[in-house]
């Protein structure tokens, strides 16, 4: 419905708020409108018909006439002067039904003003405004349209208010006693009612428009901080390899927006900067990959000179992974829609390659899929989310598969999977715990949580027999553990010492010596399944007679043959060599094989 006439006298409209504006017969044409609207049935978005809007210009210059001739008299009129017209006119000229609506508006309208007095929304530009739940519709209701080919229906429409509804409800359950809340939070929160609503496409589409238009905003400050890009010149006529092998020009606007929204909200962090040395590394075919690194690697430069770059960093290589796990260009906004989604491929994908257990697919994934929380992928330092990236995401022929929030629901899943019922709300809790950092299981569950070899435990601990079959049964236990990620503590005292008898071949005994190599050059062998190095530990109690030795396993002299450089290892110290050496007294080494009971013993017994 055109409004395009304007009143051409000056009037002053007095607000509730106090302000005092000039008089605006769009506003006045529109409200009208929407009465006539809400009389047929029909969506505000909509047009009226011929007829319906002869109606309104109608009414519309009854008004208008009334409220130059008051104003005449007046310094000002007010707002509810004007209403009151417009309902007397929509009377007077024999729109009732249409009168009677607008009333309805205006009460129930009147009603909302005063609970949501309580809040304000504050706007990018600082000035603080009224909060407007109908301006959320209108948003909502956009984002409908964009995803249904441009048709708004009622049923749409309907859903739009709805989702208003439930954020207007969520707003009052975190802030009863009412909030200045910024623009920003308000639109988190429309992502996160659409997301939990199930309308993940109109909450891409949201999210999508949100973006554009936050890059349009942050490119033109950066444009009017950075001036000309000449310094950057010679960067332009660079050319690197994208994904595909095609060659393309560096776009250094993009570079530099990418840059910068890594370092948004990080004190003493300039993404100039960062960008001055980065491209420093740039050269001609050089790969899409490379940029990364050297961004993520230049960023990582300044952690000495402000530790808030680790985090600068730490984003750099989330974009690098959601690229990797995704297969396209994904950005921190669109990310939020994209983990649910991926979410759910992702565990039917890695159940099919066998790398996890079929049980995860007992879970319900949306519900699970929902319950990520993408935000918290920024909590992360570098090296943290470096070291997640390098030794624990799973992955598939050189392609890590896993996110960090999809990792951590992972874990939480392996540990709720025989939970029954109540498994999905576990493993939530499970993930809330692990995301947020408020507990962190040991290296074996991120490991092996949920997948095919669900090896939870963090340490194995045996006692080795003084004989050959035990020693190399526990090396072979030794081996299958250390594969699934385990540290192992081997106790040695039972073993009997150099130069001892052997009575099945009535030879002498190497000692445990040569058996701790075996043990060292295991552990290095099966370095926990390829994704870190073995852990294990040698313990020998202080009487045993080749304790000598023992203490110079770790030595980088003598014979590399009596040496274990890759194990650690643990010398266990009774009270009573303590007290001889206090007394300045003999202290005896025994073999074990000729004092049997002896590490068995301990308090006076042993003394």
């Amino acid at each position: 419905m055109p409004y395009e006439k304007t009143v051409d006298v000056d009037i002053k409209v007095h607000k509730r708020n106090g302000q005092v504006i000039a008089f605006n017969e769009i506003r006045i044409k529109r409200a009208i409108g929407n009465a006539f609207k809400e009389n047929l049935g029909l969506p505000r978005e909509v047009e009226l018909n011929i007829e319906a809007t002869r109606n309104v210009e109608k009414v519309s210059g009854c008004v208008v006439s009334v409220v130059k001739e008051r104003s005449d008299n007046h310094e000002f009129i007010t707002v509810e002067e004007i209403q009151d017209e417009v309902i007397r006119q929509l009377y007077e000229n024999g729109h009732k039904e249409v009168a009677e609506a607008y009333a309805n508006y205006r009460k129930n309208h009147a009603a909302k003003r005063a609970l949501f007095e309580l809040y304000t929304t504050k706007k990018r530009d600082g000035k603080i405004v009224s909060f407007k739940p109908e301006k959320i519709t209108y948003a909502i209701a956009k984002a409908f349209r964009a995803s249904n080919n441009g048709i708004l229906t009622i049923e749409l429409l309907n859903a739009a208010r709805a989702v208003t509804d439930t954020l207007v409800e969520e707003i009052k359950r975190l802030w009863p006693d009412g909030k200045c809340i910024p623009i920003e939070e308000i639109q988190d929160l429309v992502e996160k009612e659409l997301m939990k609503s199930g309308f993940h496409e109109v909450a891409r589409r949201y999210i999508i428009y949100r973006e554009q238009h936050a890059r349009m905003r942050r490119e033109k400050k950066l444009k009017e901080l950075s001036g000309d890009d000449t310094s950057y010149d010679w960067v332009k006529g660079i050319f690197y390899k994208t994904k595909d092998g095609d060659e393309k020009s560096i776009n250094i606007g993009d570079i530099r927006f990418q840059i910068d929204t890594c370092c948004q909200g990080l004190k003493n962090v300039e993404s100039e900067t960062i960008l001055k040395e980065a491209v420093k590394n740039y050269y001609n075919g050089i790969t899409e990959k490379q940029m990364a690194d050297a961004n993520i690697l230049v960023a990582k430069s300044f952690v000495e000179r402000e530790p808030n770059y680790t985090f600068a960093a730490a984003r750099l290589l989330l974009l690098k992974e959601y690229q990797e796990a995704i297969e396209k260009p994904v950005s921190f906004e669109s990310i939020k829609t994209d983990y649910p989604t991926y979410f759910s491929s992702y565990i039917h994908k890695a159940v099919e390659l066998e790398l996890l257990s079929a049980d995860l697919l007992k879970f319900d994934l949306k519900r699970l899929g929902a319950a990520l929380r993408p935000k918290r992928d920024f909590l992360f330092r570098y090296l943290g989310l470096q070291t997640l990236y390098d030794r624990y995401f799973i992955h598939w022929e050189e392609r890590r598969l896993e996110l960090p929030q999809i990792f951590w629901m992972r874990v939480a899943m392996g540990l709720a999977k025989e939970e029954g019922k109540k498994r999905n709300e576990m493993a939530i809790k499970f993930y809330d715990m692990l995301s947020t950092f408020r507990f962190m299981s040991s290296t074996p569950t991120l490991f092996n949580s949920g997948t095919r070899h669900s090896q939870l435990s963090s340490c194995f601990l045996t006692t080795i027999d003084d004989d050959l079959h035990h020693i190399f049964k526990c090396i072979t236990d030794d081996a299958m553990m250390s594969k699934w990620s385990g540290g192992l503590g081997n106790d040695w005292t039972n073993v009997r010492s150099m130069g001892s008898r052997i009575k099945g071949t009535n030879g002498k005994s190497q000692g445990i010596i040569p058996f701790l190599k075996v043990a060292n050059d295991t552990a290095l062998a099966v370095n926990q399944g390829g994704k870190r190095k073995g852990a294990m530990c040698a313990y020998l109690e202080t009487w045993h007679l080749d304790i000598e030795e023992f203490l110079e396993l770790r030595k980088n002299t003598g014979d590399d043959r009596r040496r274990t450089h890759d194990m650690h290892t643990a010398n266990w110290i009774p009270d009573l060599f303590m007290k001889r050496v206090k007394e300045n007294a003999d202290w005896t080494l025994f073999s074990p094989n000729e004092v049997s009971d002896l590490h068995h013993l301990f308090g006076k017994e042993f003394e």
